[in-house]
């Protein structure tokens, strides 16, 4: 497959996942100029760490590199500590406090979420809120996701106040320092999982990236940018401005 360094760069996670199965070769100006491709098994032979993504950030870190914990030691962890962590495929990632910037764009999709979805039976939610995260019922992983849709509250809800289920739309809005883990790991795991929808709000570029899965799979993808009204692939009413967000 041969795609542009602007597709490639608008569509990192995407493309990323597609590599794992065949070679993705990246042009600029009709150009060949890079490749992305499967690693191999004589690859881990001979660079056991490559294929582990080292985010040692100060907002967004996780324990030891190259180690991983267990389900149990983590939720160990996350009863024991005020601080905000995730859990991802036995990994565990500190969370710093949200920048300006991040919550301000956080707080105008709410509100468009909640305007859209009063009276339905979907609800949205801001983090902090712990989402379980299954890829089999003994591979869990545990995320606090940005902004989520919700549709299925009343039946999936635990006897302790926790949702068991898996929202139906999940986004998330890049900082810096945890961009990899949202385009790349956040990307695998949702899609994984049985998450409908994926928005990756870019602060920055003041554009949305929206991935609709299924099978899990990538079936649609688009990318919205300044002007343009972000159409969601699962819910039919739910449309934002991106002025309306980035402005």
């Amino acid at each position: 497959m041969i795609i542009t360094s602007t597709e490639l760069q608008n569509n990192f996670g995407k493309y990323l996942q597609l590599s794992a199965k065949e070679d993705i070769f990246i042009s600029r100006n009709d150009t060949v100029i890079a490749k992305l491709s499967p690693i191999t098994e004589v690859d881990r032979q001979l660079d056991p760490k490559r294929e582990m993504v080292n985010e040692k950030q100060d907002d967004y870190s996780y324990i030891g590199y190259g180690k991983t914990a267990s389900f149990e030691e983590f939720m160990e962890l996350r009863n024991n500590t005020d601080e905000r962590i995730e859990y991802i495929d036995g990994q565990i990632y500190f969370l710093a406090s949200p920048k300006t910037i991040h919550q301000r764009t956080l707080g105008k999709l709410f509100g468009v979420f909640y305007n859209t979805f009063i009276g339905s039976k979907c609800e949205p939610f801001m983090a902090p809120y712990d989402i379980e995260m299954k890829r089999t019922p003994e591979n869990i992983s545990m995320v606090q996701p940005d902004l989520m849709i919700i549709c299925d509250l009343e039946k999936k809800l635990g006897d302790d106040d926790y949702y068991k289920g898996v929202p139906e739309l999940i986004v998330e809005i890049l900082s810096k320092s945890t961009k990899m883990v949202d385009l790349i790991k956040k990307l695998d795991l949702y899609c994984a999982c049985g998450v409908k929808e994926y928005w990756i709000a870019n602060p920055w570029n003041q554009e949305v990236t929206v991935y609709q899965f299924k099978d899990s799979n990538i079936q649609n993808s688009k990318t919205f940018k300044t002007n343009e009204t972000i159409q969601s692939f699962i819910f039919e009413d739910l449309a934002v401005g991106l002025n309306d967000i980035f402005i």
